[in-house]
């Protein structure tokens, strides 16, 4: 049963009127009248339409992208890309008919932000939603997020992931841009096995990440098809995704297990503390310790020595979304598209200075 201004108004204890003054924004209202229509909408799940039914079904010219963390390069080169392709032509005429305004909606990583953000979409009738990075692996949350999303769909929003696996018990995905870290991860691994390491320091995002779980997986799956396990958890960490992390991460690895030769970070910022905590105790990269990285931000290159990482295309990947999003393009079979990661080897992996022995399992 769909829900009114009216059932929004009884709920509240307040006239229809206050309601839509409140929703619209264009009369004051008392605080506190506010905040029990603002509740009322929440609880009954309002959305606001049109005062007609043909404008009740039609999408606004608003689209949503979705990040944890616009200051962090990684959603910042996906949103501006997709925001490129979303934003029209941009020749300031305003007539060619596809333009859109793209609002950057940063979630600081909550899942209740996340979802917040969703009802906001809803109640404008956004066009298109992005969502971007990697998804929290929590069963309510990923129920939560499947009820939002199959709102917006029925509503004739069209949703891309990017960098995002599909969401399970939902098809109201229309696209899912899925990074490859697990075989990126995988990848780098070997590189360093190749090199003759065979102590490997790990440091991982958060737990309950899924971008976390896939590299972890692919680092994990490299160390046992070379031999190398038995003591995975002595020698990995787990953290935010920032540069202190990686930074105290990397100095209680090395206090934990001094015989680790290589550190793969979780991406390349957390890798950046790695570098700095490995020269403040007075140790050399590559020539004492091997650092590694992910994602190939684009200081990745600058730092000294440059990052041995892997590359994901994030600027293709939100360019694409940001199609998706506006119809430009169609989606793949399936709905899904793994992007491949590209190992880039660079100055700061090398071969460990004396040959290593396998641990023991």
């Amino acid at each position: 049963m769909t829900v009114t201004l009216a059932d929004v108004a009884a709920r509240a204890r307040v006239s229809p009127a206050t309601v839509s003054r409140v929703l619209n924004g264009n009369y004051p209202v008392a605080a506190s009248t506010r905040e029990r229509v603002l509740r009322a909408v929440d609880d009954l799940d309002y959305v606001l339409n049109g005062p007609a039914s043909s404008l009740a079904a039609a999408t606004s010219d608003l689209v949503g992208i979705l990040v944890n963390d616009i200051a962090d390069p990684f959603f910042g080169i996906m949103a501006g890309a997709a925001q490129s392709e979303i934003g029209g032509p941009g020749d300031g005429s305003g007539r060619g008919g596809g333009e859109k305004l793209a609002v950057v909606c940063n979630t600081g990583g909550s899942p209740e932000r996340e979802l917040t953000y969703l009802t906001l979409l809803q109640r404008q009738r956004a066009a298109a939603l992005v969502l971007t990075g990697g998804a929290l692996e929590d069963p309510a949350h990923q129920t939560a997020m499947a009820v939002k999303l199959a709102a917006l769909a029925d509503a004739g929003t069209r949703i891309v992931f990017c960098g995002r696996p599909p969401l399970p018990g939902t098809d109201a995905v229309l696209a899912a841009l899925a990074f490859d870290n697990r075989g990126g991860a995988r990848r780098l691994t070997e590189h360093l096995i190749t090199l003759g390491h065979r102590r490997i320091g790990y440091i991982a995002g958060p737990a309950e990440r899924t971008t976390t779980r896939h590299r972890l997986e692919g680092h994990r799956e490299a160390m046992k098809a070379a031999g190398l396990y038995g003591d995975e958890e002595s020698v990995t960490a787990h953290g935010p995704y920032d540069r202190a992390s990686g930074y105290d991460a990397t100095l209680e690895l090395l206090r934990r297990e001094p015989g680790v030769t290589a550190v793969v970070a979780a991406n390349d910022t957390v890798a950046l503390g790695a570098c700095a905590a490995v020269r403040d105790l007075g140790l050399r990269i590559p020539d004492d310790i091997s650092v590694a990285g992910f994602d190939d931000l684009p200081f990745s290159v600058d730092a000294v020595p440059a990052l041995t990482t892997v590359r994901l295309p994030l600027f293709e990947a939100g360019a694409q979304a940001g199609r998706l999003a506006m119809g430009k393009e169609t989606p793949p079979p399936g709905g899904v598209t793994t992007i491949a990661a590209e190992l880039m080897e660079r100055g700061s992996t090398a071969r460990p200075r004396q040959p290593q022995t396998e641990p023991q399992a």
